[in-house]
């Protein structure tokens, strides 16, 4: 099912999600919440959804990226349901990434990120599980973890000049600054 995306201004996606429990895992209710949250992502053809962005207030991310979506090399992700994510950063070294949000729809800006990052979180089934990821797939988890901090990448862009709407930069070309 397709839920509604919750946009910036609504106050859930300024609140620190709540840990999900071992009882509401085995219950088969945040099963049943990642598949919408799948069906929301593929619809609205986003990279990666935090269950904040549909009105559910739990550390629950989907998060799914191509091989080379964004540069040639990168090794992509695959579809993952992540319940209760921890992001470590690996490097000092930030990278800076061109990101949008379903939640801030039309919208884009240039936000520095760790290049390369440790993710661990708990699956579906229970089961403890870890990735170390680089490129623009870090980027994407490490937004959808903020995303269950209250925090929007908005807040992470250094240079206000690189937000725009998705038009004019398709229109205008990807500059990095608007310098």
């Amino acid at each position: 099912m397709i839920l509604k995306v919750a946009r910036m201004g609504h106050p859930v996606l300024r609140a620190r999600a709540e840990e999900v429990t071992p009882e509401e895992l085995s219950s088969g209710s945040i099963a049943a919440l990642v598949a919408d949250m799948e069906d929301t992502m593929m619809e609205y053809e986003g990279v990666g959804l935090a269950a904040p962005q549909v009105h559910v207030g739990k550390r629950v991310a989907v998060v799914e990226v191509p091989p080379e979506a964004r540069h040639e090399g990168d090794a992509g992700f695959p579809r993952t349901a992540m319940i209760n994510p921890v992001v470590t950063p690996l490097t000092d070294e930030m990278v800076a990434e061109w990101e949008g949000c379903l939640s801030i729809p039309e919208l884009i800006g240039l936000v520095p990120s760790p290049g390369r990052i440790r993710v661990e979180w708990t699956g579906l089934d229970g089961e403890r599980r870890a990735a170390e990821v680089a490129g623009f797939a870090a980027a994407a988890i490490r937004h959808e973890v903020d995303h269950l901090d209250g925090r929007l990448y908005v807040d992470r862009i250094e240079d206000l000049r690189t937000f725009q709407f998705t038009r004019e930069f398709a229109r205008f070309g990807r500059r990095r600054s608007a310098g």
